[in-house]
């Protein structure tokens, strides 16, 4: 494990799972990705620049408006920078590798001016939202409670429904503990249902104002509950599937397909898991499943590179991958 340089190696394993995958994200079956790419599938990430999809362009974002906010932050202070970096990605002529129409629904929403709490898509927890939420936990000097905050903010601006809040969260405290390489990975499923449990009521008022009344809720902590026992609930199918620690079966059987924002997390989590000494054969395996592959690779490779620093990659990846100068500009203002 090396977490000295754990930011660069996140944002570098996230870009590097997203490319990696990019070509088997529609390949709905692993029997066809590997008829396709041969054995165990895609071996590196292709191209110069090897090209990434929407997942990394998103997750640039949130880093760059975050880096522009001087702490601490607050809703006031970031809903600005991230509204901005949202719309500037949404018409941007790189913005052409099938993005997620939540996303682009949303954003048309915030362009238009409308308080951020309308803008959203209240019935979506697609995984958009927290396939770009690294970033958020790789944010130094941040205590609990706003990392928190924060990651389910910067996905309910454009995805309001609670589990899309709630795996957004979870998934930015994994990055932050595998960062800050504090404990042992076996323990970490047992941290993450004791994370979801202490975080079951919790709504962030301050953060979220009014979200739970648009959505239809009784209250705010019945609201965001919602979100926690989903995302408890596939911790308990990744648990399991760790204590048979299967490599050889497509994930998703386990996990989900990750489409949604739940199963994007433990799908991706369990690749890494199932191969925690092994980041590039997490991708690979991350790469060849049936269902968000790009999605699932990309946080995989946070998951991965959070952990074990910029040197669990090879160096001709990296040297390769697609914005590759504005990756290692984020990971160098914020790695340790």
């Amino acid at each position: 494990m090396n977490t000295t340089q754990a930011a660069s190696g996140s944002l570098f394993g996230l870009a590097l799972g997203d490319a990696l995958a990019a070509p088997t994200e529609f390949i709905r079956d692993v029997k066809s990705i590997e008829r396709r790419f041969g054995p165990g599938g895609p071996r590196e990430p292709t191209g110069d620049p090897a090209r990434v999809t929407d997942d990394t362009q998103m997750a640039l974002a949130v880093g760059e408006a975050l880096a522009q906010v001087a702490p601490p932050y607050t809703a006031a202070n970031t809903e600005g920078p991230l509204r901005q970096a949202f719309i500037a990605w949404m018409v941007s002529p790189e913005n052409t590798r099938a993005p997620g129409m939540t996303c682009m629904n949303a954003c048309r929403n915030l362009m238009d001016g409308k308080i951020w709490q309308k803008a959203t898509v209240l019935s979506s927890k697609g995984c958009g939202a927290n396939m770009r939420v690294a970033p958020v936990g790789l944010l130094p000097g941040i205590d609990a409670a706003t990392r928190a905050a924060l990651a389910q903010f910067q996905a309910a601006l454009t995805h309001g429904h609670p589990t899309g809040l709630a795996a957004s969260d979870l998934t930015a405290f994994a990055v932050a503990d595998l960062a800050a390489g504090n404990s042992s990975l076996a323990t970490l499923p047992a941290r993450l249902v004791d994370y979801a449990e202490a975080q079951r009521r919790v709504y962030y008022s301050e953060w979220l104002g009014s979200l739970w009344e648009h959505y239809g809720a009784d209250t705010p902590q019945n609201f965001i509950e919602q979100g926690w026992a989903e995302c408890i609930g596939v911790l308990e199918r990744l648990q399991k599937a760790l204590a048979i620690d299967d490599r050889a079966s497509d994930p998703c059987l386990s996990t989900g397909e990750g489409w949604i924002a739940e199963e994007a997390f433990a799908t991706g989590l369990l690749c890494f898991l199932l191969f925690p000494d092994e980041p590039v054969a997490a991708l690979r395996r991350a790469a060849v499943t049936s269902g968000d592959s790009d999605s699932i690779a990309c946080l995989a490779g946070a998951f991965a590179g959070a952990y074990h620093g910029i040197a669990a990659w090879p160096a001709d990846w990296v040297r390769r991958i697609e914005y590759r100068d504005r990756l290692a500009a984020l990971g160098s203002r914020w790695d340790s």
